[in-house]
């Protein structure tokens, strides 16, 4: 009966120690390296299917950096399915850049998908990307439009740097390229003229960078620089804005011959009204003088108007139109000398 109880004893104590010798050396080169590990620690990564020789050459690298970190943070951190490595890494690096980075936020930012290693690369060395994206524009260049109507094809550059505490949930590269796009096409849309945006096109890159595109976003905004703007072309035409020009001018002038034409015909609906007046008022005299024998003959039968009266009356007639055409043939004769 005690043979029984002992052999599967024994049998644990010869696997127990089989991983001890195991990791023997992982032990001793960890007291030499002046950050020892408990075998027990050890066994446990063993057992619990975590690279023991990982776990401590990591371990050994993060204390030579003089790095707060545990055996237990770096098996953790592997078992939740990140890469202790990495983390490890960019913790160095960030202590050499004075850069404040906890293990537990390195961790989350590794978990979270994004290159830890690279971000705190950005952070230190800020680095410069294109707008619009080469690879997913036609062309590589933002199409703009001036308030004159001329379009204008516009490059930036955007250098960013890593904001490491917005890396978790802040929004990538694709957002600042995005959004700066956006900022451009509006501030150049606000310009009177392309020419002032070819005269000055810093006034352009400030104008975006005052805008605070960086917000919620995984990445601050160092400078915003244009790297390229031209006119667009149409065709074989290269001056756009000359054209264009030509155009507004002839609009202009098609523009002024209509209005020319309708003060015109409203001039002659003016002549014609006149004359129809005229006709009127002649109608209205002609009316008026058919009255004069109707009155005289009325004049006549009332014993109002005599003979003699009537007959004095025509010679006064008379000798006034005698008069006036002897008024008239002195002109044409002082016409005619």
């Amino acid at each position: 009966m005690m043979y029984i109880v002992l052999v599967p004893v024994a049998l644990i104590l010869l696997v127990m120690l089989g991983l001890a010798i195991s990791v023997i050396n992982l032990w001793v080169r960890a007291l030499f390296a002046e950050a020892p590990v408990r075998i027990r620690d050890l066994v446990g990564m063993k057992l619990r299917r975590v690279p023991p020789t990982q776990v401590v050459l990591t371990y050994i690298s993060a204390i030579k950096a003089g790095l707060e970190v545990s055996t237990g943070m770096l098996e953790a951190h592997y078992l939740a399915g990140g890469s202790m490595q990495n983390v490890v890494r960019a913790m160095i690096a960030a202590d050499k850049a004075n850069i404040d980075l906890k293990f537990q936020q390195a961790a989350a930012i590794d978990l979270a998908g994004r290159n830890i290693v690279d971000a705190v690369q950005t952070s230190v060395n800020p680095k410069v990307i294109d707008c619009p994206d080469p690879d997913k524009t036609a062309g590589g260049m933002l199409d703009a439009v001036a308030k004159d109507g001329i379009r204008l094809l516009v490059k930036a550059r955007v250098t960013v740097r890593t904001n490491l505490g917005r890396l978790v949930g802040g929004a990538t590269e694709q957002t600042i390229i995005a959004r700066v796009g956006q900022g451009i096409v509006s501030a150049i849309g606000s310009m009177n003229s392309y020419k002032d945006v070819l005269e000055n096109p810093d006034s352009i890159s400030r104008k975006v960078l005052s805008s605070g595109l960086d917000a919620q976003t995984a990445f601050e905004i160092v400078s915003i620089d244009i790297a390229d703007v031209s006119v667009a072309g149409i065709g074989q035409i290269a001056n756009v804005g000359a054209k264009l020009e030509t155009d507004r001018a002839d609009a202009d002038k098609i523009m002024r011959q209509a209005e020319a034409e309708g003060r015109r015909a409203m001039a002659i609906a003016q002549e014609q009204e006149m004359r129809a007046r005229v006709q009127e008022m002649q109608a209205k005299v002609i009316e008026a003088q058919a009255e004069v024998p109707l009155a005289m003959a009325e004049a006549f039968r009332k014993g109002n108007l005599g003979v003699m009266d009537f007959y004095r009356m025509q010679n006064i007639m008379a000798d006034t139109s005698m008069r006036e055409s002897l008024a008239g043939g002195d002109d044409d004769t002082e016409g005619k000398k």
